[in-house]
């Protein structure tokens, strides 16, 4: 493949301080790679050349990398549930090559064929919105539920644009920074509540008539406000986890047990929220647009790219690479 666009991770950004922390030290059994590795774990491109045992794709096609890596061997992959493969590795982080760079070859089973109507810059996001969709999925959520998003990042984002579009009576974000306040009111949430500025659980509980949210989604990982927002959960609700912690938090489990409150991870996504994700984009349900804060070359990759999120985070939700300048 020849990568066209190529999304800028969190991930990314660990790696490039402090890595490396998922790039193989060692070579992985799965792609014999080890570090060093291109970075770039989500991203859409053009097939430049097919094995002569490939089905389904063929040169030119557009498509999206799906980079999850699987042993298909423990216990995980056998019973169906290979995103939670105990020894999952991802393209860009442990073999075959990331999008940042001109050229990539990969296995067949990670090239997924786009619709005409959806560009190869919506393609880029299909990953980190195949992460909200999943969460969503797997959380007890329904339509006309109250539900609370704790933090406004890409993967925030896309989780309000989730349960938008599966019928959510309140959509209400928790969220410090004033750009991402702006963007996930333009793309659905209905209530915008500043930890700094107000009592959360009391705010929640206005919105709800004292009931509380039905389901909460952290995609922040931070102890303080995740703890702020417990209270706010209702009795038998549900906490999701999407967050990947740095640390080991401290959680004010009494308060979870007094409400019998469900708190559950949602590990990454399975292959039919990635192709719903696409159906999705093709049908215009979900908005990448909005979501796309700067386009910047290959070659910049670093100062305009990772460096600019190091340092004005609060100014972006997804940083795009053209990988074709």
């Amino acid at each position: 493949m020849r990568p066209a666009y190529v999304g800028i991770c969190g991930s990314d950004i660990h790696e490039y301080m402090s890595g490396p922390i998922l790039v193989s030290k060692k070579a992985y059994s799965a792609s014999g790679k080890q570090a060093p590795v291109t970075l770039g774990h989500e991203f859409s491109g053009i097939i430049e050349e097919v094995g002569e045992d490939v089905k389904g794709l063929l040169k030119g096609q557009r498509a999206v990398v799906r980079p999850t890596i699987f042993d298909g061997k423990c216990p995980a992959c056998k019973n169906g549930n290979r995103h939670c493969c105990e020894n999952i590795r991802f393209i860009g982080l442990s073999g075959y090559g990331g999008g940042m760079a001109h050229f990539i070859v990969a296995p067949p089973e990670h090239f997924y064929p786009l619709p005409n109507d959806v560009s190869l810059e919506a393609g880029a996001l299909v990953e980190p919105l195949a992460v909200a969709w999943h969460a969503v999925n797997l959380s007890p959520f329904k339509a006309n539920d109250t539900a609370l998003v704790l933090g406004g990042g890409p993967i925030g984002i896309g989780v309000i644009q989730v349960l938008k579009l599966q019928g959510a009576r309140n959509i209400i974000l928790v969220e410090l920074m004033e750009n991402r306040k702006k963007l996930a009111e333009e793309l659905g949430a209905t209530h915008i509540f500043d930890p700094r500025e107000c009592d959360i659980p009391t705010e929640v509980s206005k919105v709800t008539k004292k009931v509380g949210a039905d389901v909460i989604f952290d995609s922040a990982g931070v102890e303080k406000a995740l703890n702020g927002i417990i209270p706010a959960c209702r009795v038998h609700g549900t906490i999701v986890n999407i967050a990947v912690w740095e640390g080991k938090p401290s959680l004010d489990v009494n308060n979870m047990t007094y409400s019998e409150i469900n708190y559950m991870g949602a590990a990454l996504y399975d292959e039919m929220s990635f192709l719903n994700v696409i159906q999705a984009l093709s049908y215009g349900q979900l908005n990448t647009e909005k979501m796309i804060t700067a386009r910047i070359k290959l070659e910049d990759a670093v100062e305009k790219g990772l460096q600019e999120l190091i340092h004005h985070r609060d100014r972006h939700c997804k940083i795009l690479i053209d990988a074709q300048t």
